[in-house]
């Protein structure tokens, strides 16, 4: 808890990209949100952890509230959070090449131009990667309520609350939330579908040691809300069911065509 509020971002800075017009000289929140639904996309690419999603977008948010960005640079700044994120938390040897990520997210950046973003980035953030993220509380509350419950432990499904925070990631609103705040919301709500007095009771435990208020928590339960609604409807185009689209070039194109009509008919196999 001591430490959720070094690793948030400005809000003064996410304030003056959410007043942002659109144009060619300022970062607007359609843009940002567009890159974190790029940045998700991503990590279900790579397989890689939500952990290491929701490092990026809190890197990226930090890094956004302090620079003022135009937005022919951040698709190289997205690609460059998602590889310091990647480095934090996954394995090594399954971290692909800078030239892989770059290749699949189709970011119009170099491996020199990535390698200049990191260190503008790193010396901007003091090399502070690691941090506390609403992950992490909801892990921490996670735990806390089924060590408590006597409930059956499927109950509160866990992957279901980490897509529901990827959701609400996507929304630049949310990075003003304090972390803890916004996973207790998620998981407030969860209960309140469950209908269950016991798991009640032990969150209103979570949120007076948390030092949570009733107001904070109600304002932000409000717009989680609002948001999960919002994703869950039809309407709603989800980043993790995004397919990658490939832009070729005309010439690739044609030689792609030729190839599929030059593959000689093969005879039929006898069984």
């Amino acid at each position: 808890l001591e430490q959720e509020g070094r690793f948030q971002p400005r809000e003064k800075g996410l304030s003056l990209i959410e007043c942002a017009p659109e144009n060619e000289n300022t970062l607007c929140p359609r843009q940002r949100n567009a890159k974190v639904e790029d940045l998700w996309s991503l990590t279900n690419f790579f397989g890689f952890a939500t952990e290491t999603f929701v490092l990026a977008v809190n890197i990226l948010d930090r890094f956004l509230a302090l620079m003022k960005v135009k937005p022919k640079h951040l698709s190289c700044i997205g690609v460059c959070c998602f590889q310091l994120a990647a480095r934090v938390v996954e394995e090594e040897c399954n971290i692909p090449s800078a030239h892989e990520i770059i290749r699949i997210s189709q970011c119009k950046c170099t491996v020199s131009d990535l390698k200049r973003m990191e260190k503008i980035i790193s010396e901007k953030l003091h090399f502070e990667f690691k941090a506390t993220t609403a992950l992490t509380f909801l892990h921490l509350y996670h735990t806390i309520v089924l060590c408590h419950t006597s409930e059956r432990k499927e109950v509160l499904n866990l992957d279901k609350l980490e897509a529901q925070l990827k959701a609400c990631n996507c929304r630049l609103v949310f990075s003003k939330a304090k972390p803890s705040v916004l996973a207790l919301c998620l998981l407030t709500l969860e209960v309140q579908t469950l209908k269950s007095v016991e798991l009640f009771e032990i969150l209103l435990c979570v949120q007076k040691h948390s030092k949570i208020s009733d107001s904070d928590l109600l304002y932000w339960r409000e717009l989680v809300s609002k948001c999960l609604a919002d994703y869950s409807s039809p309407e709603c185009c989800k980043p993790d069911h995004k397919k990658l689209v490939w832009i070729v070039s005309r010439r690739t194109a044609q030689n792609l065509q030729n190839s599929y009509y030059s593959v000689p008919e093969l005879p039929t196999i006898p069984e």
